[in-house]
């Protein structure tokens, strides 16, 4: 069954790259505005990036998470040149070199989290300061971007649209590890954090995309959320972050080679 879960994210993989490039160029187009839900293609590319994260949870009923994972943060590999193909020119190889940069440092860096089997606990507290602190993350990053233009502009962009990607991932988390095969603990206030969040994102992300520069924009977002996410947990939900010297030193070798 590994080996069907692989094949499945690897399609997921290559549905979610085909949706964010698509978005990415209704978004330029038309600005990140309500305009954009009256563009055809712009509904194609989220009903395929919907697809491809639907395709993706599948895969991870069939095998594990440090077997699939690497496959998603692979998306960033195949996103960038077919952006660059929509727009009628050839990826530059700048673009090419740091999607494989960024790619395989964060494959690298997953695969040296350790596994865990800790059951998820947040308490209210702690889960409303996590969320101020997204909410202050993006805010600093919204506000310093009215003052600069071009890629600084979408790279910021990107690391607000990130954090809020990442805290969704975050309360799916809590909420699916933690049901335990019981329904009734969905009927509380992170069940209705999810999609709230998940708007929040949605529309983050295309500023970013509008701004033009797609490569740099998902890439800071495939950057962001996954050490995001891992930090969350780490802190959070007590899962655990390479500590001993033959994990640490990789991680940060990894970590250098994704920035």
């Amino acid at each position: 069954m590994t080996w069907a879960g692989l094949i499945i994210a690897l399609v997921g993989a290559l549905g979610y790259a085909v949706g964010a490039a698509l978005q990415q160029y209704e978004a330029v187009a038309e600005g990140a505005s309500f305009r954009l839900v009256r563009r055809r293609r712009w509904w194609i590319g989220g009903i395929i990036g919907f697809t491809g994260a639907c395709l993706h949870a599948v895969a991870l009923s069939l095998a594990p998470l440090v077997a699939v994972q690497p496959i998603s943060v692979a998306t960033l590999v195949f996103a960038v040149p077919l952006a660059a193909f929509m727009y009628g020119r050839r990826p530059y190889r700048a673009e090419i070199l740091g999607s494989i940069a960024v790619a395989v440092g964060l494959l690298w860096l997953m695969l040296l989290v350790p596994e865990h089997n800790v059951t998820p606990r947040l308490s209210s507290g702690a889960a409303l300061g996590f969320i101020a602190v997204i909410g202050l993350i993006v805010l600093v990053t919204q506000l310093i971007a009215t003052r600069v233009h071009g890629p600084n502009k979408a790279l910021l962009l990107s690391v607000g649209a990130g954090v809020v990607t990442a805290s969704v991932s975050t309360f799916v988390r809590v909420v699916g590890g933690g049901m335990q095969g019981d329904w009734g603990r969905l009927l509380h206030w992170f069940t209705l954090a999810v999609p709230v969040l998940l708007v929040c994102a949605v529309v983050l992300l295309q500023r970013s995309y509008a701004v033009g520069y797609f490569g740099i924009a998902y890439a800071g977002v495939q950057v962001i959320d996954p050490i995001t996410s891992v930090l969350a947990g780490a802190l959070l939900l007590g899962e655990p972050l390479p500590t001993s010297p033959s994990t640490a030193i990789p991680a940060l070798l990894a970590s250098a080679l994704t920035i």
